[in-house]
This record gives structure tokens, sequence and C-alpha cells, in this order.
């Protein structure tokens, strides 16, 4: 295990197991300071991730894009220049992520703060990060308070907000139980309580169809009591709004208990690579989630294109990442959205044109979304996910369910 300590170290550094703290990928001379573009010869970005504790399941969305950049590199670069990336852990802790990005930006002096993981995480440096203008992009999270453009002009979310999951889940209930009694765990945190209020949002006027609202830290051990609870409530729908870990176990116990509800999940806990296949293929059958990428746990995307040339990327610049994993897919794609609008900048890096050109996405399409959905930002929208699609795990696979929905938040 290595760490980086210098903004200057030449050498590439990959993280090899949950336990590693840093990742570095670097080619060209010493960083420049934020803001200067002349005579600038590399582009220096940064990433939080957990590669420990209780959201280390997601450590790939850090990890991969150290290979993508080094592909980059070995490209050309971006209009010349070279990309160095740098990766911390902050093991899902708030204050962790403080002091990491503190290191990133008074230390590393990064040009982009790049998809760090977390609702919770984010918000604990959001403020800093606005303070010190500092383009904070592409966060792993679906929270609202990620598009927060007049506060926050230098942050911006990636993933369809919670919220527009959450109403969409509600309005499926309402259309396909003619009398639910719904059980929610929520996390109790910026994550699980957007998308409460966008599942309460979508039922309405039908808020009291609600038996048993519960909500879990994240350093409980388990779920397994307020599973108990939500069936002893008399609850026929069974809304998990957590992270795979917990998800996870809620399957399993509501297996064990016999219970067969409606059960939802989101989609950031929904893949059958790590929280299905860890609960069980067999008692996941007739889950429910939404989706807005390629699952390459999905057989029906084998000879698909883009996920073989992702695996072929993969066998040579990720090795250490599992062939299904869909978070190395998330990793992925964010990657491929950061060098667009690297490239939109030209020869202005500043802080100022990176914003600028975040905010000015138009139908950008990658081959790693589901077809139909497009990635679009503006001064005034910075949801650049407001699609998915609803789809039921069949015990083998997700299969969709109905059209794809904009959710479309930002023009609310």
């Amino acid at each position: 295990m290595t760490r980086n300590r210098s903004p200057r170290l030449s050498r590439r550094h990959l993280i090899k197991g949950a336990a590693a703290t840093s990742a570095t990928v670097l080619l060209g001379g010493p960083a420049i300071a934020k803001g200067k573009t002349e005579g600038k010869t590399e582009i220096v970005i940064g990433n939080i991730d957990a590669y420990s504790g209780p959201a280390a399941v997601y450590s790939s969305i850090g990890r991969t894009p150290g290979g993508y950049f080094k592909m980059i590199n070995e490209q050309g670069g971006i209009n010349g220049r070279m990309i160095k990336y740098i990766t911390y852990d902050d093991a899902y802790s708030p204050a962790k992520t403080v002091e990491q990005a503190r290191k990133l930006v008074e230390g590393d002096e990064i040009d982009v703060l790049f998809a760090p993981l977390g609702a919770p995480t984010n918000a604990a440096i959001m403020k800093y990060m606005n303070q010190k203008k500092v383009p904070h992009l592409f966060i792993a999270s679906g929270a609202t308070k990620f598009g927060d453009y007049k506060n926050f002009p230098y942050t911006m979310g990636f993933q369809p907000c919670y919220q527009i999951e959450g109403r969409a889940f509600a309005q499926h209930v309402l259309s396909t139980q003619n009398d639910p009694k719904i059980g929610i765990v929520y996390q109790n945190d910026d994550f699980g309580r957007d998308v409460l209020k966008g599942f309460k949002d979508g039922l309405g006027a039908r808020t009291s169809a609600i038996v048993a609202e519960l909500s879990y830290e994240t350093a409980d051990p388990t779920i397994d009591s307020q599973v108990v609870r939500c069936k002893s409530a008399g609850a026929n729908v069974f809304m998990s709004m957590t992270t795979p870990k917990f998800a996870a176990q809620g399957i399993k116990k509501i297996a064990e208990l016999g219970w067969q509800p409606a059960h939802y999940i989101g989609n950031n806990a929904s893949s059958a690579g790590s929280t299905l296949k860890a609960a069980g293929f067999d008692v996941s059958k007739g889950i429910i989630s939404s989706a807005y990428l390629k699952d390459p746990v999905d057989a029906a995307w084998d000879n698909d294109p883009a996920i073989q040339k992702w695996r072929a990327f993969l066998d040579k610049y990720d090795p250490a990442a599992a062939k299904n994993d869909i978070y190395a897919v998330t990793g992925y794609l964010t990657s491929q959205i950061l060098v667009q609008v690297l490239k939109q900048c030209g020869d202005d890096v500043s802080s100022e044109s990176i914003i600028k050109q975040a905010a000015n996405l138009k139908d950008f399409e990658s081959d790693m979304l589901l077809p139909g959905i497009r990635i679009n930002t503006s001064p005034s929208d910075y949801y650049p996910l407001e699609q998915l699609q609803l789809v039921r795990f069949s015990g083998e696979r997700y299969e969709p369910m109905g059209p794809v929905i904009d959710g479309g938040i930002s023009k609310a």
C-alpha cells in the first residue's frame, strides 16, 4: 500500500485493496496553481471514495477513473495536457471527508474534485469547495441539494435525483396496489431522507398508506428489527431506502420471515452483482428498482459492443475490478463525461471555465447509458441525469418495466 505525499510525485499508484488509501496517475510536470492556465501542462483531478468502512462496495467509482485517465494520457491527454489523478479514502465518514478535501485542495492543488462518494460526506464539504471555488463535479449521489446552482455554483451531482426515484416508486405502488400498506426503512441521512421526501410527494394525499416509517444509522449492524416491525405493522409493500449492505440484509430477512411484500430498492443498492448476489438471486426475484446504466451482470448485454469494450478496458487498465461490477461502469461513465467537459474547455482550464462547461452539456450520449437516456445540463440545471427506467428482477436479470421516465426535477 502506498500513500501520495506530494503533488510532485511522478509514479502511478493504483489502489490494490479495500484498505488502500490513495491512487495516483501522473504524466507531466509539477502542478500549477488552481485557476492558472498559461503554460499549464497537466490537469489535477482529485477524488474521495470509501475504500474502507460501510460503503466500500462503491470503491470502484473512485478506482476505475485512475485507469481511464491513464488511457487518456496514453492517447495524448486532453488538448495537449496530461491528467494527474489522486484519490483518497474517507471510509464514508463526513469528518474524514473534510480532512481529505482540505488535503486535496490545499496540498495537492487539484483543479477538480471529481465523483466523490456519498450524500452526507459531500454535504460536509460543499460549502468549503464553493468558498475555495474548486469545481465539485459529478458527485456519486442523487441528493437533491447537489443541484442548488444558486447557492453552490461550483457543486454538481450526477445520479438521477433521489426524489425523482422516490416519486416514480410511489406512483408505481399506487397504480399496482389496490390497498397499499407501506413499510419503509430509510438511512437516517441526506440520502435516505431525500428518497423519503420524493416518495411521500409521489403518494400525495395517500401518505396515510404508510404503516411503518423506520430509520437506521450507517453504524448499525443490521436492519433486521426494522424489517420485522414493518411486517408486524401489516405492510404489503416494503420500501428499502438503503445502501447495498442493508438492502441485502433486508432481502434475506424478508425471505427468512416468509413475507412476500412488493419490494422496492433504490438503484444505488440494486446491483445484481453485489447486493442481489449477496442476498441470493432466488430470494431476490420480483424486486423492483430503477436503472439508467447497462448492467454488466445482465446477459442481455453480453454481446453489446459497449460492454465488450468496457470489459477490454478493465482487462488492461483496471484488472482489480470484477467484470460484473456496475460501480466500475459508473466510474467509467463519469470519466467519459469529465473528459468531454475538459475537451469543451479548450485552452482555458481555469476553475471558472471548467464549471461553465460542466453546465453546458447538450444531449451527451454515452454507450454505457440505457438507450434513450442522455446527459443535459445548463447554468440553471445542475442535474445531469433526470431520466430512469423502472426494472424488475426476474431471478436472473433485471427486465424493463415501461418506457424511460423523464423526472425533470429541474423543470418542476
